[in-house]
């Protein structure tokens, strides 16, 4: 398995992990909203930005990506960390995460700010065991079939 950018011809398999992903908690993938950065990845993340997790067969397993906050010059916000659940608690989501520091770091920026879904416990255990904070803030979604809440965390990237 390895890490590398984004190709075009990823798309539909990039949607398919997302969408099985969602199916765990009983959601769906909308790509008409919440999720149409999917539907031309190209145009919302600079080359680069936009990772996938790889076999030697090129199939996605998993995705990450970072977008500099337009807001701060210090953040990035953290995107699309997501993994097939047949390679979850073996390593490679740490991979993932050590690329997002890096590449942060890279772009002059020393913070990490990321959503979750309130219902990804897993996902947060992993976030909270890696340094990030969830400081209590949770925010409302409509940008779905059906409302939803997400958690924020944060970290600062050394």
């Amino acid at each position: 398995m390895h890490l590398r950018p984004f190709e075009t011809h990823d798309t539909e398999s990039i949607i398919q992990l997302i969408d099985s992903i969602y199916h765990e908690y009983g959601f769906k993938i909308c790509l008409e909203d919440a999720e149409s950065d999917l539907t031309n990845i190209a145009e919302h993340f600079p080359v680069g930005t936009f990772m996938v997790l790889v076999d030697e067969q090129n199939v996605v397993h998993g995705t990450v990506a970072v977008s500099p906050c337009p807001d701060s010059e210090q953040v990035c916000w953290l995107k699309r960390l997501y993994l097939d659940s047949t390679l979850r608690g073996v390593g490679y989501a740490e991979q993932m995460l050590e690329w997002a520091y890096e590449q942060a770091r890279s772009m002059g920026r020393f913070r990490l700010e990321l959503w979750s879904d309130v219902l990804f416990d897993r996902a947060h255990c992993f976030y909270e065991k890696h340094g990030f904070v969830h400081d209590g803030i949770i925010r409302r979604m409509t940008d779905a079939d059906e409302p939803y809440y997400e958690k924020f965390f944060v970290k600062k990237v050394e």
